[in-house]
């Protein structure tokens, strides 16, 4: 497995073919050789990604559950195992294959943004202090555990360590040689990360089931509910009773959020680079656009101060629902935190609708054309988007059915309707707004006005008067100078070049004003169910129409992907502002 071979029968069945014909032979990058896909790789590589998946989703749902005999230690054992194996390969990549010559004939300008990394390397960060704190916790009674659960959170620092310096370095590769092995590879990644996903989310929704149900709850109820870290077997002899312990136990809890959505924006790029893998990027037509992010550059700061506003308020309603929820017993306390809870999303979703609308409506009347390249990212980025919306669907429609189907109602279940309809409208809504923007080619328009302006400028703003002399009543153009030799200027052209910029200025200030303020709201709808503020828990109209364990089952398995389908839209706005 040489750097100069190249394990692909698809290439070689091309470059024969290529020097069998009449055509000079032309190197795999010009525009005329087409992209090689290696379809018996790639489904080699799926089924392996299949099967590990399911491997890892079967020990990780039924470690979760104290009947079955299936331990904590058995997944993490799993975990491990394949979290090493990646390490390994990652640098053998590294070292071996992207060393190798002609490694690299390409990179995807749209894989891996700085705005997508710069999001990996700030949640690796926080994952990397949730592993110290998992350190710690398990460290506290370490005597009476099995030393796998030392391990793994040592192996994930590792991995994650790892892991990002790869993806930042290397999403945009186009790999030619190893191509097998680099697909395997990547899938193997994608699904480690997956399986951490997986695991991350049973263990956060058992441990938040546990402790809404912990104070009012039997041994009958808790029994399933046992979180996968600590079953009942060792709870007696391990009891987490120091301050320091019970410091490392909430503080990684805390953090699980950052940790299940590093390893989903990942997963994201691991796949955008598994297809990249033995593509042939044509220069001539994939273009690429430097844009520079100017925050405060052409904008009126409407979008950012609103969402600000949104922004602290959702904190200040998150603070006081965790206060008034999950700290206090009264029922009247509670139906407070769900009504104030209620009215400020209804009013931020309602608002995130209306915006998303008038952005649809203003692309309508852009110029600008469609990118209709082929671009793997952004076919990612829509796939995902329109995914993990159904989360939020499924739960809408199940609250949907049982509000309208129960009796009696009271403000609160009217309150939960409304907040169900407008989440099925914002999330339609803003999908199209954000599918609109990823298929608008950058603005063009820059260069062409400035560099116009910049040869009218003395024209116009210099020798207006002599201008206004000149002119003839009839409307002819205006005589060449002989002296520059710049052409003949229409005084008709001269208006449209003043006129014309300030209308796209217009627009794109809109479409700006429009995403920052989706951005700065996407957050706090992510930071509020993330960090505890689950009314999907607390309001019992749901609750008491499905039952005890259908409706928190339907919780359990939709929310995560609610939640990332929040912190994917903030990824998406942001390279939507910086297009627009």
């Amino acid at each position: 497995m040489g750097c100069g071979h190249k394990d692909d029968k698809a290439s070689l069945a091309s470059s024969q073919i290529a020097s069998f014909s009449h055509q000079p032979h032309q190197p795999p990058s010009t525009p005329a050789s087409k992209e090689v896909w290696k379809k018996g790789g790639r489904m080699f590589s799926i089924l392996l990604a299949v099967h590990l998946a399911l491997l890892a989703c079967t020990l990780v749902s039924s470690g979760a559950f104290e009947k079955i005999a299936v331990h904590d230690y058995d997944v993490f054992f799993l975990l491990t195992v394949m979290m090493l194996i990646v390490i390994v390969w990652i640098i053998f990549y590294l070292v071996g294959t992207s060393r190798c010559p002609d490694a690299i004939l390409c990179k995807d300008s749209h894989a891996g943004p700085i705005w997508l990394r710069g999001g990996l390397i700030l949640f690796a960060i926080f994952s990397l202090v949730m592993d110290v704190f998992k350190i710690g916790y398990y460290s506290s009674f370490y005597s009476c555990l099995s030393a796998i659960k030392i391990i793994y959170p040592i192996v994930q620092a590792i991995f994650v360590v790892v892991q990002t310096y790869f993806l930042w370095i290397s999403a945009k590769d186009c790999v030619h040689v190893h191509l097998n092995v680099t697909r395997c590879g990547l899938m193997l990644t994608l699904t480690t990360n997956l399986a951490v996903w997986m695991s991350a989310v049973t263990d956060e929704s058992v441990h938040k089931a546990h402790s809404k149900l912990k104070k009012n709850a039997t041994e009958e109820i808790l029994r399933w509910l046992l979180k996968a870290g600590m079953r009942s077997s060792s709870a007696e002899e391990c009891n987490c009773n120091s301050q320091i312990c019970q410091i490392f136990k909430n503080g990684y809890f805390w953090l699980y959020p950052f940790n299940i959505e590093y390893s989903l924006f990942a997963s994201a790029m691991v796949y955008v680079m598994w297809k990249n893998v033995g593509r042939f990027i044509d220069h001539h037509s994939h273009h690429i656009h430097r844009l520079k992010f100017r925050l405060f550059r052409r904008t009126f700061f409407v979008g950012i101060v609103l969402g600000l506003i949104i922004l602290v308020s959702g904190l200040g309603v998150l603070i006081l629902y965790e206060v008034q929820v999950n700290s206090s017993t009264e029922s009247s306390k509670k139906s407070q935190a769900l009504t104030m809870y209620y009215i400020f999303n209804i009013v931020c979703l309602g608002l995130m609708s209306l915006v998303c609308i008038g952005g649809s409506v203003v692309y309508r009347f852009d110029k600008r054309d469609m990118d209709r390249h082929k671009n793997p990212t952004r076919t990612l980025d829509v796939a995902l988007l329109m995914g993990a919306a159904l989360g939020q669907y499924a739960i809408s429609y199940y609250s949907i059915v049982a509000i309208v189907a129960s009796t009696p109602r009271d403000a609160i279940s009217a309150l939960n309707l409304t907040y169900a309809l407008l989440m099925i409208a914002q999330h339609t809504f803003q999908n199209i707004f954000i599918i609109e923007g990823l298929h608008r080619q950058p603005p063009k328009e820059d260069h062409k006005h400035n560099s116009h302006q910049k040869d009218l400028y003395g024209l116009t703003f210099v020798n207006i008067n002599a201008v206004s002399l000149r002119v003839p009543d009839s409307g002819s153009t205006l005589a060449p100078s002989t002296a520059s030799g710049t052409e003949a200027i229409h005084p008709s052209d001269l208006v449209r070049s003043l006129t014309a910029p300030k209308k796209m200025n217009w627009r794109r200030k809109f479409l700006r004003e429009i995403s920052m303020l989706l951005l700065l709201s996407n957050i706090i709808l992510w930071i509020m169910p993330a960090f505890g503020a689950r009314p999907q828990f607390d309001n019992d109209t749901e609750l008491n129409f499905y039952g005890d364990s259908m409706w928190p089952a339907i919780v359990d398995i939709c929310l995560p992907f609610g939640i990332f389908y929040r912190m994917h839209a903030v990824a998406s706005l942001l390279e939507v502002y910086i297009m627009s």
